[in-house]
């Protein structure tokens, strides 16, 4: 106990002593995305109380885990309707992500720094009967505070990478107190389970129910919004998607397309840049390269004489997957750790991924095992395997078919997770 209190000393001090260098940060990011400039007492605990008696709290860190939470956090509301429903954020994109799709039906503010004042002044806000944690988010005095309080602690969709767990290094003694806080942990496989294990997590707090991202729902109508949308630039153009590409993959992108249109001369990339303040420069880079470009802000949609189309609006990727016959899923070209390959596969696209996949181990395994999805080491693989799946019809389908397979048969985690809320908001964690 006395080395928990020393370790907890230390990791406090050292978040105050870095506070200014965050702020600074903050600002500096503000230049090119506004959002980082705006409401900084949230980021601190001061915001105006809530009028509801008592809540669950969803702590999504950005766009990305707050559209994986989305079926869970619709679940919780109608299972709870007496409960008020915070949903907490880090990002100013994951902000209006949520601001978007829920609007007033849940109350939002931006998750605290991890100071003991600041989660206190939180806690003191929303009076929370359970926080729900999205996938790898393990913030000590959170995590302390919330147990001290009395109030459990859910890491639900828990994931843990190998590269995750040795980045705790000198810090994961401080890491595994953290996470027995936790009263359940709902992994997303055994492999992750056996991680929080690693960890320090006790076997009685982990259960392996399943990855929530099998769950979300497609919209109705999608797959006829994706036709109607190719008809603006010509319905029988072969049409590939890059999403969420990173710096470091947008060259390889539009190298691999170059080679598309060697074979393809009318085909057609929608390129989806991971993070708005490159959105200007991916644009750029794609006029460079020689490409009629047009951008989904300024133009709406492709034309048919647009060879490169730049999404640079947040929210619309699962519309665009929609219209596409083949999806790159980026973040995996580069040690990113790749991003949510299940929105094309639950559209029957046929998908493609890089060579790093650790941050969607599970599911990358599952898809490639189906043979929904192939993955590929470089641009010249990329522009060779889409050759291939643009030039076969019949095999696209195939592979379509066996990502909306997969999807629904791993159909079920986020039932298995509210039952447990449930039985945590009955039965109170005892205070330490």
């Amino acid at each position: 106990m006395r080395s928990l209190r020393l370790l907890r000393f230390l990791y406090t001090a050292l978040v105050y002593v870095a506070t200014p260098l965050i702020l600074y940060r903050l600002a500096f990011r503000g230049i090119r995305q506004r959002g980082y400039l705006d409401r900084w007492r949230e980021r601190f605990g001061f915001f105006d109380t809530p009028d509801f008696e008592s809540s669950i709290v969803v702590h999504a860190v950005s766009v990305g885990e707050f559209n994986a939470a989305l079926p869970l956090i619709e679940a919780l509301m109608q299972r709870f309707p007496d409960q008020g429903l915070v949903v907490t954020t880090i990002t100013p994109t994951g902000s209006e992500r949520v601001i978007k799709v829920l609007g007033k039906r849940v109350f939002h503010v931006y998750l605290p720094y991890d100071l003991p004042g600041s989660i206190r002044r939180f806690l003191r806000r929303v009076r929370p009967k359970l926080l729900v944690v999205m996938e790898t988010e393990i913030w000590p005095n959170l995590y302390f505070t919330f147990r001290s309080h009395g109030v459990p602690i859910l890491i639900a969709n828990a994931r843990l990478s190998e590269r995750s767990l040795k980045g705790y290094g000198p810090g994961q003694p401080l890491a595994q107190y953290a996470v027995r806080c936790a009263s359940w942990i709902a992994a997303q496989s055994q492999t992750d389970a056996d991680r929080f294990l690693q960890l320090g997590a006790e076997p009685s707090q982990v259960e392996v129910v399943g990855n929530v991202k099998f769950d979300m729902p497609v919209p109705a109508g999608f797959a006829a919004r994706g036709q109607v949308q190719r008809s603006h630039w010509g319905g029988e153009r072969p049409v590939w998607m890059a999403a969420s590409t990173h710096e470091g993959e947008e060259q390889p992108v539009l190298a691999a397309h170059a080679r598309v249109l060697q074979r393809f001369p009318d085909a057609l990339l929608l390129l989806a840049p991971r993070h708005p303040e490159r959105f200007r420069a991916a644009a750029a880079r794609c006029r460079a390269y020689g490409f009629n470009t047009r951008q989904r802000s300024e133009e709406g949609l492709p034309g048919a004489d647009t060879q490169c189309f730049v999404i640079d609006t947040l929210g619309e990727l699962l519309q665009f997957y929609a219209s596409a016959d083949v999806a790159f899923v980026a973040g995996s070209l580069v040690p990113i750790g790749g991003h949510n390959t299940l929105e094309p596969a639950a559209l029957g696209v046929p998908v493609l991924i890089g060579p790093h996949t650790f941050n969607f181990e599970e599911i990358s395994e599952r898809l490639l095992a189906a043979g929904a999805a192939v993955r590929i080491a470089d641009a010249d693989a990329l522009g060779s395997q889409l050759q291939r799946l643009l030039g076969q019809p019949d095999l696209r389908r195939q592979m379509g078919a066996a990502g909306r397979a997969t999807v629904e048969a791993q159909r079920g985690a986020v039932g298995r997770i509210v039952e447990a809320a449930a039985r945590l908001i009955d039965t109170p964690t005892s205070r330490r």
